[in-house]
């Protein structure tokens, strides 16, 4: 089923994204959900490839799915190659099989407020808020900018405070909530940009 198994959680969270690569900022943002949101696990959905993200730096899928699964490490985070097994590109249309396959999971769909920027650059992206209760989580620089985005303005009168956000999971959306966690500056740029004059010194030495 999905890779998931038999038993499914009642609560999940959903976090999204090419994970090229996942690094602790991801697994931060989880444990974060897990304890505010009050959900029984995570499902991290590796995207095959993001539509909106050029195919050149982008690691081999199983690559970073194996990464994501050994970071991952723990007993409510689930690593799973959910777009490629249902052939979906979309997030939007990820959610609607999602929601159709496990009609009685209460869903919540994570992302960092770096997300909410650009998310008026997703396909059908009003439908996402209307399809599951949306849990945002501050990032560094990105909160002010977050809060001004068209996403935010237009659902403004169905934002949740943090303090009731551990019901968001059992709110019929549009739902969503703002979360000031403790800001985490890693980043999968970040990480990629450190890495590269790394790769180049070692293959200096090997020619």
């Amino acid at each position: 089923m999905l890779g998931i198994g038999r038993k499914v959680p009642r609560r999940v969270g959903l976090l999204g994204g090419s994970f090229n690569p996942a690094h602790p900022g991801h697994r931060h943002i989880s444990l974060e959900a897990l304890k505010r949101l009050d959900l029984d696990a995570i499902w991290w959905l590796v995207s095959p490839q993001n539509p909106l993200k050029e195919r050149r730096g982008m690691a081999p899928f199983a690559r970073r799915l194996a990464a994501a699964a050994a970071l991952a490490a723990h007993p409510r985070l689930a690593v799973l190659d959910v777009e490629a097994r249902l052939g979906t590109r979309y997030t939007v249309d990820t959610l609607k099989l999602l929601r159709r396959r496990f009609p009685h999971v209460h869903f919540v769909w994570l992302m960092g407020a770096d997300i909410l920027v650009e998310l008026r650059r997703w396909r059908r992206w009003p439908a996402i808020f209307e399809s599951v209760p949306v849990a945002v989580f501050a990032r560094p620089t990105y909160c002010h900018r977050a809060l001004a985005e068209i996403a935010a303005h237009r659902f403004r009168r169905h934002r949740v405070p943090p303090g009731a956000a551990r019901l968001l999971a059992d709110m019929a959306p549009p739902a969503w909530t703002f979360l000031p966690v403790r800001l985490d500056w890693r980043s999968a740029t970040e990480i990629r940009s450190q890495a590269a004059p790394r790769r180049r010194a070692a293959q200096r030495r090997r020619s």
